[in-house]
This record gives C-alpha cells, structure tokens and sequence, in this order.
C-alpha cells in the first residue's frame, strides 16, 4: 500500500466508524428501551414515563409514594415494575379520564410491584387499574381504598391474569363496585392472592368465558362484603385450593354464586374442589346455583352454619367439620392439625380440575403435594 492511499483509507475509516457509533443508536432509538423513574432521576414519575414509552419499552419506578401522579398507557407489549419494592400510586382525589389512578389502554400489559389506592371518581367507579386493552398480567401488586381495584372492560379475546396480589376495603359502598371485577373477558385466572374486607360489593365478580380461582384467600374480615365470589353469567369456571371465609356483617348469606344474572355464556360447568369455607355469619349457602348450571363439589371442607349447595350439584366427599382441626381458625390459619377427620378422606377428581395449588401467607402459591390419598380442603397436611 503506497503512503499517498493511507489518508484516504484512514479517512475512510474514521467514516465508517461514525457509522458505526450512529447505526447502534438508531437502532436503540427503534428497539425496546428501559426507563427509570424516581423523585432523583430525569423522569420523576410514571406519567412522565407514559408521555415517552413505546410498545415493548420497560418502565422501572423506584419504591416509594407518587401522590397524585395518574396515567394512561397506551402501548403495546409493556411492563410496569416497581424496582426496589413496591411503588405506591396513591389517588389523592386525581384520575386519568375521570376513570382510574391508570387506564391501561394498550395490549398484553405487564404490571409488577405496584400498590394503588385512593382511586374515586364522579360517577363512583373508579378503579386503581381501569383494563381496556387486550390482555393483562399483574403480579405482586396491591390494591386498596379504591372504589375498584381492578375494573376490566368487555373484550372476548382478553386474559386476565393475577399472581400474588392484595386485595382490601376496595368498594364505593354502593354494591356495585368491588375488590376485583371482570368483565366480559375471555378468561380471568386469579392465583396465590389475598382478597378481603370489601366495601359491600363482591370480594371477586367475573363475568369472564373461563375463570379460574385457585389457591387464594378470599376473606370478609369485619367488612360488608356480598358474595365472595361472583359468577354471574356462568362460564367454564374451577374454584380450587382456596380458603374462603364469608365474614359476620357480609350483606349477602352465599360465598359462592353461580349464574346469578342468568346463564348467558355457552358452558355452564363449574367445579368446586378441595376448598375450605368458613362461615361466620348465623346461616348461609356456601355454593349458591342457578338452574341450568352443571356444579361438581368435591372434597371441600365447610365450617360453620348454612347448606352446602342450594340448586342442582353433584357433590361427593365433602365434609362439615367444627374448629378442632385447623392450626388457628381465629387467625384464618385453617392449615390441617394431624388429628382433623379431613386426612386422607379425599376422592377423586379429573386432573383438569384438581386443586394443584394452595395458599401461603401473606399471599403467595405453593405446590399441593400429595402422598397417598388426597385430604379434604385447601390445604394438604404437611
């Protein structure tokens, strides 16, 4: 190579290295990003992330209480995590369109680690997450003094996920407004949470095509909650693993109710299987059925006064049985004494609807592992 071709090479070179540094930062500028909010970084709260988001981007939001601050998500494909614990998104009499602390208008949303309260708006519906896109995953958040937790709209091609969340005093006290309430969804499933001391309305309303509820605590307290759980328009549901105690001033004497508003969805089948109910109040109905519905109850435990089934069930291997043999059924710690009658008594049940899940407190699932034949009840001994 002669000397009088170097600078043109080296030249060159210094262009294509330009080139080099820019080609990255535009594709950056194309790809999912990841932003930080907190009180000491450039953007100070989740609506400034909502303002620059893009679909896929992750927005990590620093613990702590951002009062006040209200949004609407509009993208596609993200994930909102509270980094370093839960980041609490309190009302303060503020709303995003009269709605919500957050509308979550885009698909397949992913929120992680947030705590919402506080939420109320004009006509008494407001909700700490207001659902209108397709598909919503949250994990490890609560949800409380909201007139709503979660409120999702209609959408027939929407899953709903919830894992490991909190639940309480949500509710306008109006009986229409609830802890967690989906609409006409395609499916809701409701994993490892805890749901309690609602404000009149339901502990849990889905008018979901499939729902699934397994390994919860779903709990009055001394709150005014209605039904524990609410189905109110059938669907292909299973409610396994849960520990389910209707408090003393629940307004409502049935824990469970099936098709309530009418049997409006294709299937109406619904298993009931290895539950504890509790019952505090002076009679109730622990499954409340529609007929026309198709109920199986299987191996569940029931504590307290009231029919097990009122309408059409097939139910085996369930069992009435007085305080005796739980660990502390004061503290809601309904876990099997080895001398309760509920060991071993189980059935059979189709894997399809086998409780596989069972509750840990403060609000977590953990494996149902069984040796030998199955114990009645939410809970396995050991």
């Amino acid at each position: 190579m002669s000397d009088a071709r170097a600078p043109r090479l080296l030249a060159c070179g210094a262009i294509v290295l330009a080139c080099t540094v820019a080609v990255p930062g535009s594709y950056a500028a194309d790809s999912p990003r990841t932003w930080r909010v907190g009180p000491d970084r450039a953007l100070t709260t989740p609506s400034a992330a909502a303002a620059v988001a893009r679909d896929g981007d992750t927005v990590l939001i620093d613990a702590g209480t951002y009062s006040g601050d209200v949004a609407t998500w509009t993208q596609d494909d993200l994930t909102l995590r509270g980094d370093g614990g839960r980041a609490h998104l309190r009302a303060d009499g503020q709303d995003a369109q009269g709605k919500a602390i957050w509308v979550i208008a885009g698909d397949r949303t992913t929120v992680d680690r947030i705590e919402f309260s506080g939420a109320a708006v004009p006509d008494r519906n407001g909700a700490g997450i207001r659902q209108e896109g397709t598909d919503l995953t949250v994990t490890r958040s609560w949800f409380h003094d909201n007139e709503n937790g979660i409120l999702t709209g209609a959408d027939p091609d929407s899953d709903v996920v919830v894992r490991r969340s909190r639940f309480f005093r949500n509710g306008a006290g109006d009986g229409y407004s609830h802890n967690l309430y989906a609409g006409s969804v395609r499916s809701l499933t409701v994993v490892g949470s805890w749901l309690s001391d609602a404000d009149t309305g339901h502990e849990l309303k889905s008018r979901a095509a499939a729902t699934t509820i397994v390994g919860n605590r779903i709990s009055d307290g001394d709150g005014t909650a209605s039904y524990s759980i609410d189905l109110p328009n059938g669907g292909r549901s299973l409610v396994a693993g849960n520990v389910i105690v209707q408090g003393p001033n629940s307004e409502n004497p049935a824990l469970v109710s099936y098709g309530a508003e009418g049997l409006t969805h294709p299937s109406r089948v619904l298993w009931v299987v290895n539950n504890t109910f509790v019952n505090r109040r002076t009679s109730g109905t622990f499954v409340a059925l529609a007929d026309g519905s198709r109920a199986h109850l299987r191996n569940n435990l029931v504590l307290g006064p009231g029919v097990l089934s009122s309408g059409p069930a097939d139910a085996r291997r369930n069992r009435v049985v007085g305080p005796g043999g739980f660990v502390d059924p004061e503290a809601e710690d309904f876990r099997l004494q080895p001398s309760s009658p509920a060991v071993d008594r189980g059935g059979a049940v189709p894997r399809r609807w086998r409780a596989r899940w069972e509750y840990a407190a403060p609000a977590r699932p953990v494996r149902r592992a069984v040796v030998g034949r199955t114990d009645l009840g939410a809970h396995e001994l050991g």
